[in-house]
């Protein structure tokens, strides 16, 4: 029976996980449309990507046997955000911001590698699974925290406008999910920063309530918050979120981008 819950919480995670990974398509869309990246970051597609192939390699049977629903959705968070830097790579508004972004991605690339070769070749049963547990979980972590940028604007401003409640709600089920998950399957690695995304998605949905119907200063904090993406990643282990702008100078509107991160 707790075997059939683990399994029914992991599908649970997988979907609202893959939505948190097809949040940013419309802001993606409108890079494409105007062929550039204006002021938005590449930085939270690049940390997310990271923490995407991290989970997706912990939760390989040879690395940590009974946790494939973690490798699944992390794989193909891994391929989606993986699309979003290429983006961000060919319709990069300058010089500078293509190096950057280039930057960003060889470390990513170079840290997943170091992990996976170390683990592989060096370290063997127990040894290799914390390896990887234990850098899928900061990275994990790293996520979840990045919105608290967003969550310190929202009682500065005293306006939900930069923080979606759709998003808000699925940042706190999806770490809820691999929170739960975690637990049934006695996963430190999966248990910890899950449940860190599940308080952090709670506050959220505390901060939304309180100020939902309060417009707030909200023109006062665009600016600041213009082209700033904010994302957590609830890895496809653990349920991972971002938030991206999707209302740039024009001031359209900012939405949130939230990652399934296991």
């Amino acid at each position: 029976m707790e075997d059939v819950a683990k399994f029914l919480f992991g599908i649970s995670g997988n979907v609202i996980a893959l939505f948190l990974f097809l949040s940013p398509v419309p802001t993606f869309w409108r890079i494409i449309r105007n062929k550039s990246t204006e002021e938005f970051s590449g930085v939270p597609y690049n940390m997310t990507l990271l923490n995407c192939l991290l989970s997706a390699w912990y939760g390989l049977p040879f690395v940590s046997p009974n946790n494939v629903l973690v490798s699944t959705i992390n794989g193909v968070g891994a391929a989606i955000e993986t699309v979003y830097v290429v983006i961000f790579l060919v319709f990069a508004s300058n010089k500078k911001a293509r190096l950057r972004t280039l930057g960003l991605a060889s470390a990513v690339a170079t840290v997943f590698v170091v992990v996976a070769l170390v683990s592989m070749l060096v370290l063997h049963g127990p040894a290799r699974k914390l390896l990887a547990g234990l850098a899928m979980t900061v990275f994990s972590i790293c996520m979840y925290a990045s919105p608290l940028s967003i969550m310190r604007m929202v009682i500065k401003t005293k306006s939900v406008e930069y923080m979606p409640f759709l998003l808000s709600l699925a940042v706190f089920l999806c770490g809820t999910s691999w929170f739960i998950y975690g637990l049934l399957g006695h996963d430190l690695f999966v248990t910890i920063p899950n449940g860190c995304g599940s308080v952090l998605g709670a506050a959220q949905l505390i901060l939304y309530a309180i100020y939902r119907n309060n417009k707030g200063n909200a023109a006062a904090g665009a600016g600041k918050l213009q082209g700033d993406d904010v994302e957590m990643s609830v890895d496809g282990r653990n349920g991972k979120v971002a938030d991206s702008d999707d209302r740039g100078a024009a001031g359209s509107t900012k939405t949130g981008k939230m990652v399934g991160q296991v």
